[in-house]
Parts: structure tokens; C-alpha cells; sequence
């Protein structure tokens, strides 16, 4: 009978164990997809990561009562079924009593620390979405009939966390700071799960929010431009056909007031390509400030259809201009222009050097 009962503990230190590590381990972002497609296992699982300290309080019992029982029922039989056999063979009863013990001591504990720990909790982890799906109902349900055991065991414990200073969580944390964010992105590309062009990624979206428009603006010195009255379609041309780029800043005195689209010259007839262009539209220019955040300014670029902003500063006065493509650069590294020769560095870059 004390073996059955050991197979039964065991089985119950196990449970205790996984549902424990099970709770702890499992992901929010796989469980709460389940829910809302109405997953009631799910919905379940989800109670249970939102209440981590009760759930935590009805293992620890669980655990701690198996535990107990196992010392104190499952030992005595082992020890009892060993001592007869050592006196059989000729040992004093003395020496077959503690010659039992040591044996039945380091058997129970042998299949309590394998079988009733570290095979569960090895488990739980390595498949801890499933695990929670199937452990949490009863978890639940004994938190649930277990309450007033628990509910005190957990409010003596919160009690002495506050009296040390420290606030107990209810909840599995499932947000992460972006020092965090950007280690699970170097561990997973170091173990093979994310390739590098994908860390790349991540990472420059991680330091997006660090970057300003001033950052990734070409100054005003390194622009390439055209002096709105003095350029003919034919100068437009060769100028897109010397630098790559299929746009161009237009300035007046100096000052960058929009940019042509090398389609809106191309629609230019030959009789008056070598004619000022003077009714042809300016695409105007975006104006951000040069402390603007790159999100901000990509936000503010979309929502107002530009391809290239002044950036100004305090004052008013234009520092340079910015390229939509280079904000994305910085996302999403180089890219090409349509109608350029060669790749160009992002001129963030150029900046940098």
C-alpha cells in the first residue's frame, strides 16, 4: 500500500511542480489569441497568469504537503519492506534497521527529486504554452476550494514583502524594457532562430526612436539643387543623369522652396527643353523641426504625402532637407532609388563619416 501511495504522491508532487513552472513560463502573446478566438482552456490559463500569487501559494501547498507525505508514509513502508529481507540474510536488527532507512531515505529521495521535480518542471518549460493550457483548469479550481488556506498564506507573504520594501506582483510580467527586447534578439540570432538580415532589423528599429530629423537630413552645403528661373529641362536632366536621384530641390536665393519629380520634366517637349522652367509646379516641401523624433517625422510625412521636408531650427532657418527614403534607410538599411546607377550610402551615413 505505501508504494501505490508513493506512485500517487509522486504523481501529485509533479503536477504541483509543472503547474508552478507552467504559469510562470508561459507566453501571454500565445495564450491570449486562444481566449479571444473563446479558447475556454485558454480564457482559463489566462486567469491564472493574471493571478500568479495564488496560484504560486495553492503549488507551493500542493507541493509541500506531497512533500511531507511522501517522507512520512512512502518511507516507512520502503523501510519496512528492506528491513526483513537484511535480517533474513543474518544482520543484527539494529544494523538491517538503519541499513534500511539509508536505503529507503536516498530511494524516496532519488524518485522525489527525479520523478517528482526535475522530470515536471523540465517538461513545463520546454512545452510551458501547452503545459498551462491543460494545467490551469485544475489549478484554478483548487485555488477556488482551496481559497481561505490560500488567501492567507498569501497575505502573510505580501505582508513581509512590503515589510522588505517590495511591491508583489499578481501578474507574469509580459512587457519588456528595450535593453531586454534587443537580448532576445542577439540570444535568438546567436541560437539560429532569427537570421542576421532580421536582427539587423529589429535592432535599427529599436534605436528608430533615438534619431532625429537633424540626424538623417542632408545639410544645405551637401545638397544637390537647381535655382528655380534659371533651370531648362535639358540642365534638369543632366543633372539627374550625373547625380541618380529621380528628385531634386529647387531653391530661390538659396533656399530650398520644393523639388521637381524627373516625370514631371520628361513631359517637357523638345521645342522648350532649353527654356527656364517657369510654369512648371513645385511639389512643395514637408517642415519639421530639427528635434523631431524619426517617427514623428515619418508620421508627419505620410499623413501630408511628402517625399522631402525642410528641416528647420529654432529660428525658422532651413538646415536642410530630408529624404523620406532615408528615414526608412535607417529602419530598413539602403536601399535604391528607381532611377539611380549605383546604391547609394544613407546619407545619415555620409554625415557620419
Amino acid at each position: 500500500m505505501g508504494l501505490i501511495w508513493l506512485v500517487v504522491l509522486l504523481a501529485g508532487n509533479a503536477f504541483f511542480v509543472a503547474g508552478e513552472f507552467a504559469v510562470m513560463s508561459a507566453r501571454r502573446s500565445q495564450i491570449e489569441p486562444l481566449a479571444d478566438e473563446g479558447n475556454k482552456r485558454a480564457k482559463v490559463a489566462l486567469y491564472a497568469m493574471e493571478h500568479v500569487s495564488i496560484m504560486l501559494a495553492v503549488c507551493q501547498l500542493g507541493i509541500t504537503v506531497c512533500s511531507l507525505l511522501i517522507l512520512n508514509i512512502s518511507e516507512p513502508a520502503i523501510h519496512h519492506l528492506l528491513a526483513e529481507p537484511l535480517m533474513k540474510i543474518g544482520m543484527a536488527e539494529s544494523a538491517a534497521d538503519s541499513v534500511a532507512f539509508l536505503i529507503a531515505l536516498i530511494l524516496v529521495t532519488f524518485l522525489h527529486v527525479t520523478f517528482g521535480e526535475m522530470v515536471p518542471k523540465n517538461i513545463s518549460v520546454s512545452i510551458a504554452d501547452k503545459a498551462v493550457l491543460l494545467l490551469a483548469m485544475p489549478l484554478v479550481g483548487l485555488s477556488k476550494l482551496l481559497k481561505p488556506i490560500t488567501a492567507s498564506l498569501n497575505g502573510m507573504a505580501n505582508l513581509v514583502l512590503h515589510a522588505f520594501g517590495i511591491e508583489p506582483k499578481d501578474e507574469v510580467a509580459s512587457s519588456y524594457t528595450a535593453a531586454e527586447v534587443r537580448s532576445i534578439i542577439d540570444t535568438s540570432s546567436e541560437e539560429g532562430a532569427l537570421d542576421e538580415d532580421d536582427a539587423a532589423r529589429l535592432t535599427k528599429a529599436l534605436e528608430f526612436s533615438s534619431v532625429t530629423a537633424r540626424s538623417c537630413m542632408v545639410p544645405l552645403d551637401d545638397l544637390f539643387t537647381l535655382e528655380y528661373g534659371q533651370t531648362t529641362a535639358r540642365e534638369f536632366e543632366k543633372k539627374v543623369g550625373k547625380t541618380g536621384f529621380s528628385r531634386m530641390v529647387i531653391t530661390k536665393n538659396d533656399v530650398p522652396v520644393g523639388y521637381w519629380h524627373v516625370k514631371d520634366v520628361m513631359l517637357i517637349d523638345d521645342a522648350h527643353s532649353t527654356q527656364p522652367l517657369l510654369d512648371l509646379p513645385l511639389h512643395p516641401l514637408g517642415r519639421l523641426e530639427q528635434d523631431t523624433e524619426i517617427e514623428a517625422a515619418l508620421e508627419a510625412m505620410r499623413q501630408e504625402g511628402n517625399h522631402l521636408s525642410a528641416v528647420v531650427d529654432e529660428s525658422g532657418a532651413t538646415l536642410g532637407v530630408v529624404f523620406l527614403e532615408d528615414i526608412i534607410e535607417v529602419l530598413v538599411g539602403e536601399i535604391t532609388d528607381t532611377t539611380r546607377k549605383r546604391v547609394i550610402p544613407p546619407r545619415s551615413e555620409k554625415q557620419a563619416k
